[in-house]
């Protein structure tokens, strides 16, 4: 795409924790410490009056996306909350964590762990046996041979590579934790011109534990992060599974000629907050990127529910707000020509049934702020990936089975992807190979400890593949994380081959409604295991031994495991 749109700087943003006017009044005894609150505008509201709502109640706008009505504002006004929320412009707000509390380097701070288990999960180590792939199939590059997931949904060489590789002019925006640019396997195909980081480092949370940790012990010695750096590693992996080039290093993605632009809304520490988020959606929208990958939901809440009886006012409150300002977001980027797709998620939980979430809320945003047991009925909602508009990703594993650790339900997923299973084989015992690998970014593997001196990893999940003096790191991780991007990678496939040409980005342009249906009804129909009550049987790492029973409901047609089936690059575009 061609046009250019600058964004202004952004300013640290954590998870939205609403306060009541009680605990604010309480406040007013302590020293005064600026706060700041994400603003949802009335839909159809002048913004000048809410900025004036907002300026009479002692705020001042930080951040504002006037597309969607949504505002991030700092105030030390211990009653705005209480004082905005009665003006007519003004829909719903949230409480962020307080500014100035922030230990300085090496105060408070816990270790923190790359990216959130709930997200992906590290493979492990395991033997590499590249005989579990079947038959050999013409290779496209070096390690070809060791992408099953590949081969599951036929891109390969023989397949959908033979038909349709992707146009570059069709952009997939990757909302993520950051794309590694500089990757052998990924710059080729990298837009650094679009590419835009819309979150800022978060030090400490509000009990002073460890996030992202010190600026000063970023590698660039800032809180602001380039666009082409991924400190997490999520983020390069879902980029490489889409698009990772055929240039005979590596590996290659499902779409190996669509351009990537980085859209991060993701914290070094896998964190995914609210303004970044629905700003990365716009942002999408505006300058014409054709899909987007969300292998993410919006924290605090796993599950924002309106009217659980478990959570407080304040708490429903902030849910609420986030079920708005996301769907606002989402069906802004819809309407602009963007295909949506998500993750389903990794809790094995079937959302169409009443669930216990303890995950949440899961980031400190006020001091003593901690996880709690909650009863989710299905009418709470899980964003983005239970929006309107938006397709829910389930994972499978080589097998071709639903992945253990895969959430699903019947209305709930769309449709299904190879996200990796390493307990997909024959006795249930763990093997590396079976998750699935894409890009690493190499300052990971040095700082984790994973290479050896000369280079090599001394760990079995991390591959290493070099072409004349280049070399490119790639690791196994498994999750609908990985699932989705795979989806996305056939959702580019379909605009670069049915698009039109884009009259206003360049490039090309398909509805996403036609995407939607042209993916569903190319899937490969997958009827439920037999039996539907399904035990998957797990031998650990520690020599214990884990079972779990997940019931599959529907038809071949359409269900809870599968959706309309597993997605088909090859019978996508022939």
């Amino acid at each position: 795409m061609k046009r250019v749109i600058v964004t202004a700087a952004v300013v640290p943003l954590a998870a939205a924790t609403l306060v009541s006017p009680a605990q604010a009044r309480r406040a007013v005894a302590e020293p005064v410490v600026e706060a700041e609150y994400v603003v949802l505008y009335t839909e159809g509201a002048r913004p000048a009056d809410a900025r004036q709502a907002i300026r009479a109640a002692g705020g001042s706008i930080l951040r504002e996306n006037t597309a969607i009505g949504v505002a991030t504002v700092k105030t030390a006004n211990t009653d705005f909350a209480e004082a905005v929320r009665d003006a007519a412009s003004i829909d719903d707000l949230a409480h962020n964590r307080s500014i100035g509390s922030v230990p300085s380097a090496g105060r408070g701070a816990a270790g923190h762990a790359a990216v959130r288990a709930s997200a992906v999960e590290k493979a492990g180590d395991g033997a590499l046996a590249a005989s579990a792939f079947g038959a050999p199939a013409p290779a496209a590059e070096p390690l070809s041979e060791l992408q099953w997931d590949m081969k599951q949904i036929h891109a390969t060489v023989d397949g959908s590579y033979h038909h349709q590789q992707g146009d570059p002019g069709v952009l997939v925006g990757v909302i993520d934790t950051g794309v590694d640019g500089s990757h052998p396997d990924i710059a080729p195909n990298f837009n650094r011109e679009l590419s835009r980081n819309f979150t800022v480092d978060i030090p400490v949370d509000a009990d002073g534990k460890k996030v992202d940790g010190p600026c000063e012990e970023e590698p660039d010695r800032s809180c602001n992060d380039p666009v082409d750096v991924d400190e997490n590693e999520h983020g390069t992996h879902v980029a490489s599974s889409i698009a990772s080039p055929i240039n005979g290093i590596g590996i290659s993605g499902v779409a190996p000629k669509v351009s990537i632009v980085s859209l991060r809304a993701g914290q070094d520490s896998g964190f995914f907050f609210l303004q970044p988020s629905v700003d990365a959606l716009t942002y999408a929208g505006d300058i014409g990127v054709d899909v987007v990958n969300m292998s993410y939901y919006i924290d605090p809440w796993m599950f924002n529910c309106v009217d659980n009886p478990a959570d407080s006012p304040a708490d429903r409150q902030e849910q609420a707000t986030i079920i708005k300002a996301m769907q606002r977001a989402l069906t802004y980027a819809h309407n602009k020509g963007v295909t949506l797709v998500s993750a389903a998620g990794n809790g094995a939980f079937d959302y169409t049934k009443e669930i216990v979430d303890a995950s949440s809320p899961d980031f400190a945003g006020v001091p003593g702020e901690s996880p709690h047991a909650r009863t989710i009925p299905p009418s709470c909602v899980s964003m983005p990936s239970e929006a309107k508009h938006v397709i829910s990703v389930s994972s499978t594993g080589i097998s071709g089975r639903k992945a253990y650790y895969s959430d699903y339900g019947n209305g709930y997923i769309d449709v299904s992807s190879p996200g990796g299973d390493v307990y997909d084989t024959a006795n249930g015992d763990r093997d590396v190979t079976r998750a699935t690998l894409a890009a690493y970014p190499k300052s990971l593997a040095e700082a984790r400890g994973q290479l050896n001196p000369d280079g090599t990893p001394k760990v079995t999940n991390v591959v290493r593949d070099c072409k004349d003096e280049v070399c490119g790191y790639y690791v196994y991780l498994q999750g609908t994380s990985m699932a989705a991007p795979r989806a996305a990678g056939v959702a580019a496939l379909i605009v670069s081959q049915y698009g039109r040409r884009d009259r206003v980005h360049g490039g090309r342009t398909l509805r996403p409604t036609v995407v939607e249906r042209v993916l569903k009804g190319t899937a490969t129909r997958t009827p439920c295991p037999t039996p539907p009550a399904h035990t998957y049987t797990r031998h650990l790492p520690d020599d214990s031994t884990a079972t779990s029973t997940q019931t599959c409901e529907g038809n071949a047609s359409r269900n809870g495991f599968y959706g309309y089936g597993i997605v088909d690059a090859l019978r996508a575009v022939r």
